[in-house]
């Protein structure tokens, strides 16, 4: 057995899998604004905090971590949505964990998940998506997971698709995952409706649901929707693949955002080469995608 973590912009969750991908167990705790200030303080104390409830009863092998940007062999070279830079987080919880830890970018995680036990195994070149705190992606051709010598690559979330646009944690303007993440959706509408910023996905989906004729809530889904085919066609343009996965939180919205953003891509003159269908595949393993990709690395 093996521990995946996934270490995300929002949360920490903790799961043991099974050979299979199967979670056996798992646990979650989120990330508050406030704890930004003490960020790898709370990351190493309840990582090892789980991990010792863990190993108390199983026999573990190693563990896996998925941690957004640019993640080296043992050190986080730089995670803007974690607000961290040259961390060795392998040495620093090796001081109490006694296992192999083995970490890779959360998105090439999830996407590994998924092309292995989810929505793209049965597709040899595909392009992934989470859509989350941030953007991340990769590809694979052949069946082959492209990367980079020297980093991970692929920063999806990063290429610029609004020249002079809004400004980006990585310090550049018009960064895709400025428009087209999940967080800036669910902004929005917390924004526009005057809701509690702590609110959890799951009640923001039901209002959402609930004011789905609403002029306003109308008009964002539109824009989102318009701004997520724009990066997305971009994509598609360069890799031209077989289908396309999302992850992230937009899974939970997909049946409110997946008819718009597909008519979009087909119609909005978007694409080089014109299709009749394109097959975009939400992620089955959902938000665990990362964690189960963790132990696959």
């Amino acid at each position: 057995m093996k521990i995946g973590i996934d270490l995300g912009g929002s949360h920490i969750a903790v799961g043991l899998t099974e050979s299979n991908g199967n979670i056996l167990s798992k646990k979650e705790v989120q990330i508050l604004k406030e704890d930004e200030k003490n960020i790898t303080d709370i990351i190493e104390n309840y990582i090892c905090t789980s991990v010792a409830e863990i190993t108390e009863f199983n026999n573990v092998e190693e563990i896996g971590i998925a941690i957004p940007g640019t993640i080296g062999t043992s050190k986080v070279v730089k995670s803007v949505n974690l607000g961290l830079e040259d961390y060795d987080i392998v040495k620093e919880l090796n001081k109490k964990i006694n296992l192999p830890i083995k970490i890779k970018n959360d998105a090439k995680c999830a996407a590994i998940a998924e092309n292995t036990y989810g929505s793209l195994k049965q597709y040899s070149n595909s392009v992934f998506l989470t859509l989350g705190t941030g953007i991340g992606g990769a590809v694979f051709f052949n069946n082959k997971l492209l990367s980079p010598d020297e980093v991970p690559g692929f920063e999806f979330g990063h290429m610029v698709i609004k020249q002079n646009g809004r400004l980006c944690k990585c310090g550049k303007r018009g960064c895709f995952e400025q428009y087209g993440s999940m967080r800036v959706f669910k902004e929005r509408i917390i924004e526009e409706l005057q809701l509690d910023p702590k609110i959890d996905g799951e009640e923001l989906l039901k209002i959402v649901e609930r004011k789905k004729n609403n002029t306003a809530i109308i008009d964002i889904i539109d824009e989102y929707t318009t701004d997520l085919s724009v990066g997305i066609s971009n994509l598609i343009n360069i890799f031209e693949p077989h289908a396309i996965g999302i992850g992230g939180s937009f899974v939970y919205f997909d049946h409110i955002f997946l008819p718009l953003l597909k008519d979009k891509l087909l119609n909005g003159n978007l694409l080089f080469n014109k299709r009749e269908d394109i097959i975009i595949n939400t992620a089955t393993l959902g938000n665990d995608a990362g964690m189960i990709g963790a132990t696959l690395i």
